[in-house]
C-alpha cells in the first residue's frame, strides 16, 4: 500500500463507511478542521513543559479521531460507526467541563483578554483552541443542514475550546519562563 492513491486527483474524497464527496464539501471541511485542532494539539504536546498538561492532550488528542469519525460519516451509514466506535455521548462534554471547572479553581482565569505566547506550549494550545473553534463552527454548519448524526459532537467541541483555553493558562502557570 502507499498513501498516494490517486482518489483524490479530481477534487473528491472519500466519507467513512462509504460515500464520495468533493473535497470542499461541509463535512470534510469540518472533520478537516478538526484534524488541524488535533495536529495543534500534538504540537503543544510537544512543547508543553508540564506534565499533567501534556498528558491531558494526549487523551484529547485520541478522543478528538472518534469525534472526527463522527464528522466523516454520512448519517445515513451511523449504524456502521457506532457498530465500530464507541460515539460521543452527554458524559463526554460533561467530563470536559469537569475538568475545566477544576482548572479554572486551581489556575484561576485571567483578569482580562490574553494575547497568546506567554509560553511556546500555551501559545501553542491556544492555537490548537482556535482550530477547534473553527471546527466547532464547521459542525454547527453540518448541524443546521441535517448532516451531524450527532449534536453532542457540537457541545463537545465548545466544550473543548474551553478546556484547551485553560490548559494554557495550567502550562503558563506552571512555566519557569514567566518567574
Amino acid at each position: 500500500m502507499s498513501i498516494v492513491t490517486k482518489g483524490g486527483d479530481a477534487g473528491e474524497t472519500s466519507l467513512l463507511y462509504g460515500g464520495r464527496v468533493p473535497k470542499d464539501d461541509p463535512r470534510t471541511e469540518a472533520y478537516g478542521s478538526l484534524d488541524e485542532a488535533i495536529s495543534a494539539m500534538g504540537l503543544a504536546r510537544s512543547l508543553c513543559s508540564q506534565p499533567p498538561v501534556a498528558h491531558a492532550l494526549l487523551e484529547l488528542e485520541r478522543e478528538c479521531f472518534t469525534v472526527g469519525a463522527e464528522l466523516a460519516t454520512d448519517p445515513e451509514e451511523r449504524a456502521k460507526l457506532e457498530k465500530h466506535f464507541p460515539v460521543l455521548g452527554a458524559e463526554a462534554a460533561d467530563r470536559l467541563e469537569e475538568r475545566v471547572h477544576q482548572l479554572e479553581a486551581e489556575v484561576g482565569l485571567p483578569p482580562g483578554f490574553v494575547l497568546p505566547g506567554g509560553t511556546p506550549g500555551a501559545a501553542a494550545l491556544d492555537l490548537a483552541r482556535s482550530l477547534t473553534r473553527r471546527a466547532e463552527r464547521r459542525a454547527v454548519t453540518l448541524q443546521r443542514a441535517g448532516q451531524l448524526g450527532n449534536p453532542e459532537v457540537v457541545r463537545y467541541l465548545n466544550r473543548l475550546s474551553d478546556l484547551l483555553f485553560m490548559l494554557a493558562r495550567q502550562e503558563e502557570a506552571g512555566s519557569t519562563v514567566l518567574k
